[in-house]
């Protein structure tokens, strides 16, 4: 993590993978739209949310802090419900 917090990601108490297709070739990210990055949105035992990145290409993960608004913003944009605890920034990200 950019502030020094190493994060182990079997100590998450949710996960959530990305929405993906299948092109007939490979599996691409319906966010990024591209077959070599897939993120996965982990919650913490403290209630901080926090983004893996995996490369498909360069193969090591990064992870980053992410607020309760884009943690908010990522869970629908990839079709899941929002958890209770994130309800009161769902007026903020969705219409």
């Amino acid at each position: 993590m950019d502030d020094g917090t190493i994060v182990d990601t079997a100590n998450a108490v949710n996960s959530w993978a990305e929405d993906t297709s299948w092109d007939g070739h490979n599996r691409l990210s319906e966010i990024a739209g591209v077959q070599w990055i897939h993120r996965t949105l982990y919650e913490n035992s403290e209630g901080r949310y926090y983004l893996e990145s995996v490369s498909r290409w360069q193969g090591s993960p990064s992870t980053k802090w992410v607020s309760h608004k884009d943690a908010a913003s990522w869970l629908l944009a990839n079709a899941y419900a929002i958890p209770e605890e994130l309800a009161q920034v769902d007026d903020k990200v969705s219409e």
